[in-house]
């Protein structure tokens, strides 16, 4: 990749601007909530519309409660593979959209939907076309994969990312930079626990002796699983939820609570969650009995800084210094598509939308001065990746 081809796709991308507000304004205006299937799926037509003009066989998944996935492939001349990763729905009710109309104030672009995610769509989907204005035809496929379900808690998508992951030279995130401008190397696995406490009724006045409080028999075990906390680097437990007893003249014969476990590598989540079962079957609390139970549908793998990772990294720092500025990799706590992706064993970039912040409340914005510059690194990385 020359100077000269980053010059030509920069230059074509400022020239490109002002549709490409164009089409944020009008992404935004759809009301795309996850549970809003009609409203997701006009996003996707959407962008079904655009990816077939560009030249992409686009499939279609349909979901019995959210909307459709979206796959497009765009075929080249020689091997190789890049999957853009994204999704269409948000977190926002129907109405919001004619509620909050996307605003420019300056530099900034506020509207639902700008950071988490549709101004990274529309990068992914620019940056392709600047790739075709170059000629760019380095490549086996570029594949663009846009689901309807991140923002929920039962997904139905990880295995279509797995699927369309498998064998890619990168997976590159298509969520937005982060507020100083990095983009994210490493993720957290989750898994959610419930802990069950039983013990025995009785009252609370007359005879509270004949009682087994499992109130103070879950706090116990509470305190000892606490003491977890960073048993290995950046391993957390958080005691998120706990409910019990029934009236303040009983004796409560049960509780529960619900953890959050987390770790950057799932051979330190495996070996935490031993820890932890580990401690709710040795714990002795008279007449009060434990189980320790996962929640499967909260597990989410993590992604993991690797050899690939970091090489990915260095590509994406090495074309935006080209371009004249700096990113750095960060690390962050939270999950994303990209962490499904790295069950694969494909390398993968997170956060190479444009700057962004503010998620999922009414001040949620991007920078406009950054959807250029962000969308050429993301057309240079592709380039670099498969040339």
């Amino acid at each position: 990749m020359s100077m000269a081809s980053l010059q030509h796709i920069r230059k074509y991308l400022d020239s490109r601007l002002h549709p490409y507000l164009s089409d944020l304004r009008t992404l935004t205006a759809i009301d795309s909530g996850s549970e809003h299937k009609e409203g997701v799926n006009q996003v996707q037509d959407w962008l079904q519309v655009r990816l077939e003009k560009m030249g992409c066989t686009v499939e279609r998944y349909p979901e019995a409660h959210y909307g459709d996935h979206l796959l497009a492939t765009l075929v080249g001349e020689r091997t190789g593979k890049v999957v853009l990763l994204g999704h269409s729905d948000t977190v926002y009710p129907v109405g919001t959209g004619a509620l909050r109309p996307l605003t420019i104030n300056g530099d900034t672009i506020l509207g639902p939907g700008t950071c988490d995610m549709k101004a990274g769509l529309l990068s992914g989907i620019y940056a392709m076309e600047a790739l075709q204005q170059t000629g760019f035809q380095d490549f086996g496929t570029i594949a663009f994969l846009s689901v309807s379900d991140e923002e929920t808690g039962e997904r139905c998508s990880p295995p279509l990312i797995r699927q369309v992951s498998q064998g890619a030279d990168a997976v590159l995130t298509l969520e937005a930079a982060r507020e100083n401008g990095d983009i994210v190397t490493a993720r957290k696995a989750i898994a959610w626990y419930t802990l069950d406490a039983r013990g025995r009724s009785a009252h609370a006045g007359v005879e509270p002796e004949k009682g087994r409080n499992a109130i103070l028999g879950l706090a116990q075990v509470l305190q000892m699983l606490n003491q977890l906390n960073e048993c290995q680097p950046g391993v957390t437990i958080n005691i998120g939820t706990v409910e019990g007893g029934s009236r303040p003249s009983v004796v409560p014969d049960s509780a529960i609570a619900q953890l959050d476990l987390r770790a950057w590598s799932q051979a330190d989540m495996d070996a935490a969650a031993a820890q932890m079962a580990s401690v709710v079957t040795a714990a002795e609390v008279d007449g009060v009995s434990f189980s320790l139970r996962l929640q499967p549908d909260s597990i989410a793998p993590p992604l993991e800084y690797t050899p690939g990772v970091q090489h990915l990294e260095e590509l994406a720092q090495s074309v935006a210094q080209t371009l004249g500025f700096k990113v750095n990799g960060a690390r962050t706590g939270g999950s994303s598509d990209i962490c499904f992706a790295a069950e694969t064993g494909a390398p993968g970039l997170d956060g190479l939308g444009p700057i962004g912040g503010l998620d999922h409340g009414p001040d949620e914005y991007i920078d406009m001065s950054s959807i250029v510059p962000r969308t050429a690194l993301l057309a240079g990385l592709i380039m670099k990746i498969l040339g």
